[in-house]
This record gives structure tokens, sequence and C-alpha cells, in this order.
């Protein structure tokens, strides 16, 4: 199976576009910084702002399952994929062509 150039996916795919796959709804806004409900696992409140997202850093943090990276990490850790998977699952979701390494 040829390797997956996460390099250029990561410059490609928005954690915003992410999100958006998630329909994350953010309970508090602060420049690019969002806060909300943990998408991976159930918050008891809808209010609580247990996850961080920083959109132009691309990055992402929950408080309560220390769970963080980047959009493709936050999406592998959603789907419960390894991340090559995910990798090519969420670039079907948002209709982009996987940006294969192929070797000689």
């Amino acid at each position: 199976m040829p390797g997956i150039d996460f390099n250029r996916l990561r410059a490609e795919i928005t954690m915003a576009q992410v999100l958006h796959l998630l329909a994350f709804e953010p309970v508090a806004r602060s420049g690019s910084q969002w806060y909300g409900r943990c998408p991976l696992h159930d918050a008891p409140a809808k209010r609580k702002r247990y996850f961080s997202v920083n959109l132009a850093l691309g990055r992402y943090y929950c408080h309560r399952c220390h769970s963080h990276g980047n959009p493709i990490e936050l999406w592998a850790a959603v789907t419960k994929l390894p991340l090559h998977q995910a990798a090519i699952d969420l670039c079907q979701r948002l209709g982009r062509t996987v940006p294969w390494i192929h070797r000689s």
C-alpha cells in the first residue's frame, strides 16, 4: 500500500473542515479559539467547555480526556480508525484526492 504525504494533507485540510464534518457547535469563541463539548466523549452538559480548538494553529485539546492533536488526528480519534485509514476516509468525505507517495 502506498504511503500518504501527511505533510501535504495537514497543509490542505483545516480544523474548520473537520469540525464541520463533526457538526461541532462551539459554546464560546475568542478569536480563532473555540470552546465546546468534546466530540470524543459524552460531556454531561451541553454548555461545558472541555474542548478547546485553535483554528489558526489547527490544534485541539480536551481538558477532560486529554486528547490533543491536529485535524487528521482528531478525525482518527473520533472515527476510531488508524491514522492511515482515517486520512483516506477524511479525504473521501471531503471529496479530495488522497496525496499518495509513490515510491519507485
